[in-house]
């Protein structure tokens, strides 16, 4: 779907944070998702970039532009750009200077970093008291490690996060996409919102600290709780679900498609009405989603048997009659050129300078729209 874009940082006093200005110290992934993320919801962001190489990321992934790669462009919407050289006295003089015009500072420097170029929170919080100063590492930085440096990769290891990705006797497997990253940059967000509320009642600014690996652990969740109560790691099921039963991928005659029986009501009208085995909700194995975990050896090769008896179109059509969840397994890039993504105005084209830009749009919606994308994810700006 083709978008226009409103001029970059335009002031839209209808967007949540309106208003407010982030400094944007951070590179990669988790810190500029979390400066992305404010700036979907209005703020004016200002990435700060090494004026000759900028970001890592404008090395990574695909080219979209001279500067620019898709990777970049998938953290760094609603944001312009300044060619500043940190290391030198005069570029952190600059940032000294421009931070007394700003409410957030958002940095992932190594612990110690920021501090070292004069850019630390005791530094900057002089220049302005009510600053919101964001710092984004690998590890905690009061805590053993906090010198080495983080990477989404080590931490989905090290917080056992790849030990429950996958199929059961399976090598470990890491998340397709880099889930401690985002999760990081989310948080973060989060937390510079609960600063900024904070803030509106007392005038005082805030120092926010999150490390990867602490929100690599918080995201084990229900599985991490699991491996504490029996003491040991729990089963990979894949794309099966650890407490319901029947959930994952199932083959129909023609292909793959998903299935979710969320509670006892559904199961009884997914064996009665769409695999048509009348005997099965009154099994005591299988009576409540319970036992039907329990049993899930027995119960799920009778229900694949009988799913591969059918047509997907078949299947889904009576799924959904039934009010079943269920759907497509898509392929990636048949998902996002999907009518469904259409209709979403999830997926942004842009015009520029005669070639056509993709763009992930924010997935907000208030009072019935979506925030939009006000500017495209900038290129290097040089010295």
């Amino acid at each position: 779907m083709d978008r226009s874009l409103a001029p970059a940082n335009e002031p839209d006093a209808d967007l949540p944070l309106a208003g407010v200005r982030v400094l944007d110290l951070s590179r990669i992934l988790a810190g500029p998702w979390c400066a992305m993320v404010l700036g979907d919801l209005g703020a004016e962001v200002v990435k700060v970039e090494h004026p000759i190489r900028g970001d890592d990321t404008r090395d990574w992934g695909l080219r979209t532009g001279p500067t620019n790669t898709s990777y970049f462009d998938a953290v760094n919407r609603n944001k312009t750009s300044i060619g500043v050289d940190l290391s030198t006295p005069e570029g952190a003089a600059l940032i000294r200077q421009m931070v007394r015009e700003f409410d957030v500072v958002v940095e992932n420097f190594k612990t110690g970093g920021a501090d070292r170029l004069g850019l630390g929170y005791a530094a900057l919080r002089e220049e302005n008291p009510g600053l919101i100063y964001c710092s984004i590492t690998g590890y905690a930085s009061d805590g053993p490690e906090a010198a080495r440096p983080g990477y989404d990769l080590l931490v989905q290891g090290e917080a056992g996060l790849m030990a429950l990705n996958g199929e059961a006797g399976q090598a470990p497997l890491k998340f397709g996409v880099a889930a401690v990253d985002l999760f990081t940059g989310q948080y973060a967000a989060q937390a510079v919102l609960a600063a900024l509320y904070q803030r509106s009642r007392t005038g005082k600014g805030r120092r926010i600290e999150l490390s990867l690996f602490d929100c690599g652990v918080a995201i084990t969740s229900y599985y991490g709780l699991e491996a504490l109560v029996q003491g040991k790691d729990p089963p990979r099921y894949g794309n099966a679900h650890p407490s319901i039963v029947p959930y994952g991928v199932f083959e129909a005659a023609d292909g793959p498609l998903l299935i979710t029986v969320g509670n006892n009501a559904q199961f009884h009208r997914f064996c009665t009405r769409v695999i048509e085995r009348q005997e099965l909700p009154g099994d005591a194995r299988f009576a409540t989603n319970l036992e039907r975990s329990r049993n899930r050896a027995i119960l799920i090769p009778v229900i694949e048997e009988e799913l591969r008896k059918r047509s997907r179109s078949q299947l889904l059509q009576v799924l959904r009659q039934e009010g079943i969840p269920a759907g497509e397994v898509l392929g990636l890039h048949e998902a996002l050129v999907s009518r469904r993504t259409e209709d979403s105005g999830m997926v942004a084209r842009f015009e520029d300078g005669g070639a056509t830009r993709w763009i992930l749009a924010p997935p907000y919606r208030f009072d019935g729209c979506r925030l939009p994308v006000r500017s495209l994810p900038p290129p290097l700006q040089r010295e």
